[in-house]
């Protein structure tokens, strides 16, 4: 299935101002609902993907030098892989955030949360009335 999909990868680009495209892949990985409200919007979709797949993409783009924007549930996106945590840190042409899991929105913390709560204090997460 992964070969299927990547041969799809070409399909899903960023618009831009004066129609053309700018190259850039959008791509996201996570649960069939998820990923297929993205599909509607173009985004390239991986669903279901796995750490295995993380790391095949992103060793993909690299090697291409390609520039992507590339969205992960919770379970990918926190996933112990050596190769996103270089991305993030090093690349200027691949982008990597979070989105939240389609089944539990509410329960969902971003990651900064933790570190805002060390700098800063608990105290600053909680809502203010």
């Amino acid at each position: 299935m992964a070969k299927q999909i990547l041969g799809l990868s070409t399909q899903s680009r960023l618009a831009t101002p004066g129609g053309g495209v700018s190259g850039t892949r959008l791509i996201v990985m996570g649960s069939p609902a998820l990923t297929e409200g993205f599909a509607l919007i173009g985004f390239e979709t991986w669903p279901n993907g796995t750490e295995e797949d993380v790391d095949r993409l992103l060793e993909e783009l690299e090697k291409g030098k390609e520039k992507a924007l590339l969205l992960l549930e919770p379970g990918l996106s926190r996933c112990l892989s050596g190769r996103l945590s270089r991305v993030r840190a090093e690349s200027s042409h691949i982008l990597v955030t979070e989105v939240p899991p389609l089944h539990a929105p509410g329960d969902y913390h971003p990651a900064v949360e933790d570190l805002v709560a060390k700098v800063l204090g608990q105290s600053a997460l909680e809502e203010k009335s």
